[in-house]
């Protein structure tokens, strides 16, 4: 069987396993998920086997120690993931729910529900647990998934895959409802995403140039964001020491993700005063400043920023840092250089504020917080598949109502128009 071949036939499984799992019960959906979490705990240890044979191979091929450490499956991680399928079962179901019924002048009853997309593929790398947190939201929504793992994490994922399987299956999962694309071919992502004949979205989450690969070959509609380019501007009007706790966090609590912070904007009024104590911080915390020609008066110890570097996402201890003239021109280099993934604006001015949230083309947009809660967790969502900064259908954390369309259920009694 050729690979195309190969592709298509799981296509073919997963849509009659989407059809079958859309009649599972909110209640069974749980037991299933629940079986999941107990044939992860069951085969612990031939899961851990599997990620030492990655983690051996990745050493062997000099994979940069972060990038090992993402790839590690540790007892603790292996209880959060277990840990985490529960918690997913004790979320509520959104299939089924009532959006909205209205009752026209000719008796007809029209309702808007929420329904499963159907069959969702998941694209990633690195991360073995990313695995399990997929499968389960899309069981969780009725929805089959088609897994396609880094080559890096192959025999991880193939091992997670069996438990979910064999746990799932059990408990009345449809088989097929959970599958692993196998090969480590990269073709197989090209035909996985050109078979819109049986995929309905695919949900990439890596590096840019895996999510840029992805939207080129595909025909199937994507939810992604390429980078976090996320910003915080320092109104003239802000509480100086709560803008500097907030850009501590923004930057520092977690530097190597997408809603940490990226550039930090100032206003010209406040920057002779502020930007010295930026210049503190950053040399407390070992962050390197790349400065506009204004900051780099300031603080002479900058980097001089280029033109690049305000669509950088460092994901390391750099910080862009530009001083502006007022809120608007905050709003327009927001606009120009940002992500539209997470901004936040510090200010004590609710007008200020107010125009922030308004005028700022991002997915989440804070006032006086830290644009590290831009998470479905940290929203009360439960978990989350990724963060969307599209605009149509999810935006911002894909948590289990984004996993879900909707259609129109319209009951009459002979009506004709």
């Amino acid at each position: 069987m050729t690979l195309h071949e190969t592709i298509r036939k799981i296509g073919d499984k997963a849509q009659a396993a989407s059809r079958k799992l859309a009649t599972r019960s909110t209640a069974k959906k749980n037991a299933i998920l629940n079986a999941m979490a107990d044939a992860l705990d069951a085969q612990r240890a031939d899961i851990k086997r599997a990620n030492d044979m990655d983690i051996a191979a990745a050493k062997a091929s000099g994979m940069a120690t972060a990038m090992v450490d993402r790839l590690t499956l540790t007892d603790a991680r292996m209880d959060a993931m277990i840990q985490g399928v529960r918690d997913v079962a004790a979320l509520p179901d959104p299939v089924g729910k009532k959006l909205w019924k209205r009752t026209r002048p000719n008796g007809l009853v029209i309702e808007k529900k929420r329904v499963p997309i159907g069959v969702i593929g998941i694209i990633y790398e690195s991360r073995p647990n990313v695995t399990a947190d997929a499968a389960v939201l899309c069981i969780k929504t009725s929805n089959a998934v088609i897994l396609r793992g880094g080559k890096e994490a192959i025999h991880s994922n193939l091992a997670i895959v069996k438990a979910l399987q064999e746990g799932g299956e059990r408990a009345g999962m449809p088989k097929h409802a959970v599958q692993l694309i196998e090969t480590t071919d990269r073709e197989a992502v090209r035909l996985l995403v050109q078979m819109d004949d049986r995929l309905d979205v695919v949900i990439p989450r890596g590096g840019e140039s895996l999510i840029r690969a992805v939207v080129e070959h595909s025909r199937v509609p994507v939810l992604k964001h390429y980078k976090g380019v996320c910003h915080v501007f320092v109104d003239a009007a802000a509480d100086r020491d709560n803008a500097l706790a907030i850009i501590e966090n923004a930057k520092c609590q977690r530097p190597s993700v997408c809603n940490a912070m990226e550039t930090l904007l100032v206003h010209r009024d406040t920057a002779s005063a502020f930007l010295p104590q930026v210049a503190a911080f950053a040399a407390r915390r070992g962050v390197t400043l790349h400065g506009c020609k204004e900051t780099c008066a300031i603080v002479p110890g900058c980097v001089p920023a280029t033109a690049d570097s305000w669509t950088t996402e460092y994901l390391t201890l750099d910080l862009s840092v530009r001083v502006v003239k007022d809120v608007k021109a905050a709003i327009a280099h927001i606009n120009a250089y940002g992500s539209h993934h997470s901004d936040a604006i510090v200010t004590a001015d609710k007008r200020n504020a107010k125009r922030f949230l308004k005028e700022v083309d991002s997915a989440a947009v804070y006032v006086n917080a830290s644009t590290r809660f831009t998470d479905g967790a940290e929203f009360g969502m439960g978990a989350e598949m990724g963060i969307s900064t599209d605009k149509l259908h999810a935006r911002g954390p894909v948590g289990l109502e984004e996993l879900t369309s909707y259609k129109y259920v319209i009951t009459g009694d002979g009506q004709v128009r």
